[in-house]
């Protein structure tokens, strides 16, 4: 446990779920854990007691919160999940918090598996049926085209990024052919609890937090990590983003909430400390972009100079990849402030400078 994790509560202390169980966390409300073949080895998932009355009838049940990516190892867990932890009733929605490939990639076989809709904001939802219309709709030419702009450009590195054509659509195969939208401030009513939508932005298009006054419980997605700093990223979809800015403006949205509220992150363990954290991912991005500034101060920077400021580890090119998402979005940070100015070189490469100081 890091310095900033001591600052945190963790009211479960190791606790974690075994692989196709659950452990419950309040009332009516479960955690699923599902591990990943990824650096970040797991996301947590959420199962919330639910009721739907369609007029006709009314049904008991439960809500899924979050999917995980499309792999066998995966739907092996949700079928445990469903016979030992759903207390013989039947899943009655499933909800997704955003269109990242371990939270919608098994959207689609939850729903079908089911016979229910999936709830998302429009946003994501749309960028997740873009991003599953094949090898051209994300990475490949145009991400290389975008790094390579921003400085990683070496044949080597260029060459990977191309190569990278399918992989969203690996993850995530499919989406459900409709949905039901999910809009900031919207309430919905799951069983006997009401959950209030919260808005965010700057780590994926729009994503949707929840919020149970009731349970004084916030379903944090990724936007509220305890041990680790969301990604916060620039890419070729929307090349001049200032997604830092809003990430930073979106997580004050949580000041308001209640200091002792349970928080359930997507990675990492439940914990109590939300105000706390608001201020350390403050003053950890502070942190950076004064590092950013020095390094462009002292020299014209692009974003792949600006890598090994922000990261001191080794990484691999998928990695990379995100390292360079976040450089691009600490340095337009700057820019948009006008701290930088942003020039494109000869070589093709943008690079920040400090701006210059008018002299008397």
């Amino acid at each position: 446990m890091n310095e900033q994790e001591k600052q945190l509560h963790y009211p479960l202390d190791e606790a974690l779920p075994a692989p196709g169980r659950c452990i419950a966390v309040a009332p009516g409300v479960k955690w699923v854990r599902m591990s990943l073949p990824f650096a970040l080895n797991h996301i947590n998932l959420w199962l919330i007691r639910d009721r739907l009355d369609d007029g006709q009838a009314c049904r008991e049940g439960w809500s899924i919160v979050d999917c995980c990516i499309h792999r066998d190892e995966a739907k092996a867990d949700w079928e445990s999940v469903f016979a030992n932890e759903l207390e013989g009733l039947p899943v009655l929605r499933v909800i997704v918090t955003h269109m990242h490939p371990d939270h919608i990639g098994l959207a689609h076989w939850l729903c079908e598996r089911w016979g229910v809709s999936l709830w998302i904001t429009a946003t994501d939802y749309q960028v997740a049926r873009y991003g599953c219309m094949g090898p051209t709709a994300f990475g490949g030419q145009r991400a290389a085209d975008f790094f390579a702009l921003h400085g990683l450009n070496s044949p080597d590195a260029v060459a990977q990024i191309k190569g990278r054509t399918n992989y969203f659509p690996s993850l995530v195969p499919s989406v459900p052919a409709q949905y039901r939208r999910l809009l900031d401030g919207q309430v919905l009513r799951l069983g006997d609890q009401a959950w209030r939508c919260i808005s965010g932005y700057g780590h994926a298009p729009e994503h949707m937090a929840l919020y149970c006054e009731d349970l004084n419980i916030l379903i944090g997605g990724d936007m509220m990590l305890p041990r680790i700093s969301t990604n916060v990223s620039v890419y070729e979809q929307e090349p001049e983003a200032n997604a830092l800015a809003l990430f930073l403006d979106s997580i004050d949205k949580f000041k308001k909430l209640p200091a002792d509220a349970l928080v359930l992150p997507s990675h990492g363990k439940p914990f109590v400390g939300m105000h706390t954290r608001i201020q350390q991912l403050h003053d950890h991005h502070r942190d950076r972009l004064a590092e950013v500034m020095q390094a462009c101060t002292d020299a014209p920077c692009s974003a792949a100079d600006i890598i090994p400021v922000l990261f001191k580890r080794a990484m691999d090119m998928h990695q990379t990849t995100f390292a360079m998402g976040e450089a691009v979005a600490h340095l337009h940070a700057l820019w948009f402030e006008e701290k930088l100015v942003r020039q494109l070189d000869t070589d093709g490469v943008y690079r920040f400078a400090a701006k210059l100081l008018p002299t008397n």
